[in-house]
């Protein structure tokens, strides 16, 4: 994928290159859903990361202290709150249209992926502020996002001010 290179270009070469799809089918089976190819692509290549000191991705291996698997199942439980659901523009679950989190922020925001409503469409990432009833839908993929993200665009989340030498990334204990 065009992105994927472009993102190593950014943050530098991947040092996890996983590649045995288990972990992906196991949480995807729990879940009810098939991750996107470019999501998953990112997340093999760098595993679990902290970027910029502000952005967690978490790879779904369940060996790792911090997997994908632990962190989603944490985040549905507590988006599916009911003081929580009315602060994102759509449920948090499997089903065409909904949400499913993906990645959180030191700053306090989520990151999610909107399921296609249509398997034909291409997914695309929601940020909620969590110190407001703020969210915002991107409509970009995963790799597009987080490429955005690495230039320093503000998509919610802005790396200019934790990464002023250029982005970075480090592995997660």
């Amino acid at each position: 994928m065009a992105a994927l290179s472009e993102i190593r270009a950014l943050l530098g070469e991947p040092r996890f290159n996983w590649s045995d799809p288990a972990p992906w089918i196991e949480l995807e089976r729990e879940l009810g859903i098939e991750f996107p190819a470019d999501f998953r692509e990112i997340v093999d290549a760098y595993g679990s990361i902290q970027i910029n000191a502000q952005l967690y991705l978490k790879h779904p291996a369940g060996h790792l202290l911090h997997d994908l698997g632990t962190m989603i199942r944490g985040d549905v439980e507590l988006w599916r709150e009911e003081d929580m659901a009315e602060f994102l523009p759509s449920p948090v679950g499997p089903n065409a249209g909904e949400l499913m989190p993906v990645a959180t922020a030191t700053t306090g925001e989520a990151v999610f992926l909107r399921i296609p409503d249509d398997p034909s469409s291409p997914w695309r990432v929601v940020v909620q502020e969590m110190d407001s009833p703020a969210w915002t839908l991107y409509e970009m993929t995963f790799s597009d996002w987080l490429l955005a993200y690495l230039k320093g665009r503000d998509v919610t989340l802005c790396s200019r001010n934790f990464a002023p030498d250029g982005p970075s990334y480090e592995f997660l204990p």
